[in-house]
């Protein structure tokens, strides 16, 4: 039974694209990676981790990297799509992955509905929503209470409009005073 299941997640994972495998091959979740217990060493530097700052330099880096596998979030050690900074030297990198590829890859993922084994970034369908969320549609004019400039047509269509419905309410009377004055003898343009 357990041979046939893992047959067939082999297949499955035949039929993603290279792109979608190479990835996942490369930057496996971190739930999925089979971690190793804890040694009485690594217990050690967890304890100290809870008691030491990341900014203390005195603090080995086994001590700063087992602050972050303590953490709540798996992607905390190293996320692939967002710029990182580099403990011994400060500096700061950029992403693995650029904005245009993890577009891509999050769409593949979607499809296959596998998006959820992705690493958080700015593609991301929950980061999609919470940004809408928070900032809302960002055209002019659509919040509440407020009005879209338009074009000039636009902003004066409702008063032509008005005033073709009252002349047309208007034309047999209008009709009666052309006939009295005599065809369009002596008529002005706009009759008051």
């Amino acid at each position: 039974m357990a041979v046939a299941i893992r047959e067939q997640h082999i297949a499955q994972a035949r039929a993603l694209p290279r792109r979608l495998l190479n990835f996942l091959r490369h930057n496996p979740h971190p739930t999925i990676v089979a971690q190793p217990a804890p040694s009485s060493s690594q217990s050690e530097a967890v304890e100290t981790a809870e008691t030491t700052s990341l900014s203390d330099p005195n603090a080995s880096m086994t001590t700063i990297h087992a602050t972050r596998s303590v953490s709540s979030d798996p992607w905390a050690v190293f996320n692939p799509f967002r710029p990182w900074k580099n403990p011994e030297t400060g500096r700061w990198h950029e992403p693995v992955y650029s904005l245009r590829k993890q577009a891509d890859l999050v769409k593949m993922a979607r499809q296959r509905g596998l998006e959820d084994l992705l690493p958080p970034g700015m593609k991301s369908t929950t980061e999609r929503e919470r940004r809408t969320v928070e900032q809302g549609l960002r055209v002019k004019g659509t919040g509440a209470g407020q009005k879209v400039k338009g074009k000039l047509w636009e902003r004066t269509i409702k008063g032509r409009l008005e005033r073709r419905r009252q002349a047309m309410l208007d034309m047999p009377r209008m009709i009666e005073k052309w006939k009295q004055l005599g065809h369009g003898r002596g008529w002005t343009k706009w009759p008051k």
